[in-house]
């Protein structure tokens, strides 16, 4: 089906000999916004570099209609849009415009067209006056809104993003988690950022030894406390914080 993930058993060693994924199968819907979890080391930022081609491993990867190879990478990488943990990965252009422009101005479009696409990427993250801003002058939140813009300016069918919350403090986490449920496409979430998972994604796969061990509705899996104690994941709400009376 088109607009979709279809991950069949993926399997990927590094050239260090660390086996990382360990056949993962993984199926995310038209439209659907589904979130990855998993205990450092389960291989999620590695399943993620699969998606648009940045690694490939033994078996089969299929996003948006394509398969994933060698032939047509720069259609899937335009099809695809992924978003680093470290913004600071992403942004290296002096302005905020040349960064979100990077992306079409590659594809070979007009300038009119360029234009565009920035302005509409920008305003979809709410950071239009942000446009002539130096990039490495924003704060870490700015920077994060500032790299989904650049993907969104590529118009992808889907959008991945690696921690996205990840170091930002609580007025930029919740601007992040607005911003990202208002987007409407199908979105592939890696986070430990278990509330958000909770508010956000109606759907979750749990990730552990390199393979998918769980996968379901979010709030039937944040129910199953032996399932996300046994890898590592703690539930989102914090009972500790309020002092044991009697």
């Amino acid at each position: 089906m088109h607009h979709t993930i279809d991950v069949k058993d993926l399997k990927y060693t590094y050239p260090d000999g660390r086996r990382a994924l360990n056949g993962v199968t993984l199926h995310v819907a038209p439209g659907e916004k589904m979130a990855l979890v998993g205990p450092n080391g389960a291989g999620k930022s590695t399943l993620l570099l699969h998606l648009p081609g940045l690694l490939k491993g033994e078996g089969q990867v299929r996003l948006a209609g394509m398969d994933v190879g060698d032939d047509d990478l720069g259609r899937l990488r335009a099809a695809v849009g992924l978003v680093f943990q470290n913004p600071d990965d992403q942004l290296f252009s002096l302005t905020v415009f040349e960064d979100v422009a990077f992306g079409p101005l590659h594809m070979g479009l007009d300038e009119d067209e360029v234009r565009r696409r920035v302005t509409e990427a920008l305003a979809a993250v709410e950071m239009g006056d942000y446009v002539d801003r130096v990039s490495h002058h924003l704060s870490i939140g700015e920077k994060k809104r500032i790299a989904i813009a650049t993907v969104l300016s590529m118009t992808p069918e889907i959008l991945v993003l690696d921690e996205p919350t990840a170091g930002l403090d609580p007025r930029a986490r919740r601007n992040l988690i607005n911003l990202l449920d208002k987007l409407d496409i199908t979105m592939l979430v890696s986070t430990h950022d278990m509330a958000m998972v909770a508010e956000l994604f109606p759907r979750m796969a749990i990730m552990d030894g390199g393979v998918i061990v769980a996968e379901g509705e979010t709030a039937d899996l944040l129910a199953d406390e032996a399932l996300l104690a046994e890898h590592g994941l703690e539930l989102p709400w914090l009972t500790s914080v309020w002092p044991r009376r009697g």
